[in-house]
């Protein structure tokens, strides 16, 4: 079953044409790497997957949704609820504590009740190892921790696809590895889908497929 499909993704900033026409298609329960140099449009594409910008050309669906024909209200709630963000820089709130940080998404999306919420995110901090931290501010937890929160957050909303951007790039190689095995656990048990984008060649050769990406095309 093909969970996204990308057709004809086209970007320019200014005169500089980003994304040259890219398809991509994922199978769920599939982890895919993009891997490029810096400069190559990953980022830029990511984003287009994740709806945060829009392509100029180009469709993007998600369980056979045609993303962009939404009104961008109905879109903001799509992403809500079928995708998950994993970024670099774990962008936790600082004022809130961790099990308040996973739920985030959840109280935004408004579907379910604080307790209901609450309890899946106890469960997801639990199955990260991380039920001990629950109520420490993210300055409270180290690196690994706070991007296990990030991940943690990321499927609270149960996202038909987790899309993320250099997830292990600001981890040591010892937290790096372990996030990387999780990823992989993610998808084992639960059939979750990934698209990653990433400079670490270990976890590129880890995924199911590997993609490179030079110059504004998949090559």
């Amino acid at each position: 079953m093909q969970l996204l499909q990308a057709r004809g993704i086209r970007r320019t900033y200014g005169s500089l044409q980003v994304l040259k026409g890219i398809d991509l298609e994922v199978k769920k329960g599939e982890i895919v790497a993009i891997v490029g140099p810096s400069g190559a449009g990953k980022s830029t594409f990511l984003h287009i997957l994740g709806t945060l910008d829009r392509p100029e050309e180009g469709q993007v669906f998600i369980e056979d949704v045609n993303v962009f024909t939404q009104k961008d209200k109905d879109l903001a709630r799509f992403r809500n609820e079928k995708i998950g963000f994993i970024f670099q820089f774990h962008n936790l709130l600082a004022e809130f504590t961790a099990l308040e940080n996973v739920c985030m998404p959840g109280y935004i999306n408004g579907n379910a009740g604080e307790k209901e919420l609450q309890k899946r995110g106890e469960e997801l901090l639990e199955l990260l190892g991380l039920s001990g931290r629950r109520d420490h501010l993210p300055s409270q937890l180290s690196g690994g921790e706070q991007q296990r929160v990030a991940v943690a957050r990321a499927l609270l909303n149960k996202p038909a696809i987790v899309l993320a951007d250099e997830p292990s790039g600001n981890l040591d190689s010892h937290n790096a590895l372990d996030l990387h095995k999780l990823f992989f656990r993610l998808r084992d048990e639960f059939g979750q889908t990934f698209v990653i984008v990433t400079h670490n060649e270990e976890l590129a050769e880890m995924a199911d497929r590997r993609l490179v990406m030079q110059d504004g095309l998949m090559v």
